[in-house]
């Protein structure tokens, strides 16, 4: 969490940043309203945000490794499509071409800002985390690097399409629902008084944090979690023998009305007033962010980045759904909307 509160004042600028962008097309449009799309915009922040906190002062050169893994995840989607099919990832098709060679690109830009980080004084942020535990391992060279790059990508594709699609989907439910949405901003205005939001503001908003909680629930970025079994084992009455993948469709589990009740399927933040406990009858059975040993390790950041952005979005526009806009969420490794537009005043 210390390492959290160091980064809120990237966070911030970003999300200024992106306030500012759409205050500016409002004035273009007459300074009144304007239709804006808004997961463009939600996806530059999430991205410039995991650029900063990754690479600190190389965070350009990260903002080109986002781009080849943006690629990389649209390649990685198709194939899921051939999942179950032997052998099927080591042909030479189309997408796996394309993901080879992303692949290859991606690994040699990580390596490259190593390189020069290796060179140059030490930063505080994500990238001299890696290097630290990489350093203190006792891994072999081929196997240090593989470590880098495979955290650094997993950072990026873990913590960046994730967050901005649930921002996406929070101004969905806020644009909609505009009760709560009246309800959080008031609650924004009155803890920030004006000034930027800081940790210790947004820890107090508990609206929000509610609000954000049953965006999640409905929309869990991850549809389902996938397992394999280490061993011969015994689910209830069901035998898994060792080598099973056993895939947990979440985003059945989080509107399973046995669990959550009649209102299983509406979007009600009041469920969650008194926490996660008090808003399912096994509270297990919450897992926007996995569970386990396995859960996201960036579950707190993600939080964090995605309270300050609402909070400045709300002190700044009020907002509705766009009469354009066709609700049709896709499941692919993550649930995003296919037709994403808001109306901001």
């Amino acid at each position: 969490m210390e390492k959290i509160k160091g980064m809120v004042n990237l966070i911030t600028e970003s999300a200024i940043a992106l306030v500012n962008s759409w205050k500016s097309m409002i004035e273009r449009d007459g300074g009144i309203m304007a239709y804006i799309k808004v997961d463009e915009g939600l996806g530059s922040f999430s991205a410039d945000v995991i650029s900063r906190a990754c690479f600190g002062s190389n965070y350009s050169k990260g903002e080109q490794i986002f781009l080849n893994l943006r690629d990389l995840l649209k390649a990685s989607s198709k194939k899921d499509l051939a999942v179950g099919i032997p052998g099927m990832r080591y042909l030479p098709t189309k997408s796996n071409r394309k993901a080879w060679a992303l692949e290859k690109e991606i690994r040699n830009l990580i390596l490259k800002v190593v390189k020069e980080r290796q060179e140059a004084a030490d930063e505080k942020d994500l990238l001299q985390m890696i290097l630290e535990g990489a350093k203190n391992s006792n891994l072999s060279r081929e196997e240090t690097d593989r470590f880098i790059v495979d955290n650094c990508k997993n950072i990026y594709m873990a913590g960046w399409e994730t967050t901005a699609v649930s921002a996406s989907w929070c101004l969905m439910l806020l644009g909609v629902n505009q009760e709560w949405q009246d309800r959080v901003r008031a609650e924004v205005l009155e803890i920030c008084g004006g000034s930027m939001p800081d940790y210790d503001m947004i820890r107090k908003m508990k609206l929000l944090h509610m609000v954000i909680h049953e965006t999640l629930r409905l929309y869990t970025p991850v549809p389902l979690i996938a397992r394999e079994a280490l061993k011969d084992m015994k689910l209830g009455n069901i035998n898994v023998p060792k080598g099973v993948n056993i895939w947990t469709m979440v985003s059945l589990l989080h509107t399973d009305p046995e669990i959550w009740g009649s209102d299983s399927y509406k979007f009600n933040p009041e469920r969650f007033a008194n926490g996660i406990a008090g808003a399912c009858k096994y509270p297990f059975s919450y897992m926007p962010f996995g569970a386990g040993p396995r859960v996201c390790l960036g579950q707190h950041f993600a939080t964090v980045e995605l309270k300050i952005l609402l909070a400045l979005i709300l002190s700044n526009f009020s907002f509705t759904i766009s009469p354009r806009y066709v609700h049709s969420p896709i499941f692919n490794l993550v649930v995003k909307p296919d037709h994403m537009e808001s109306i901001s005043w």
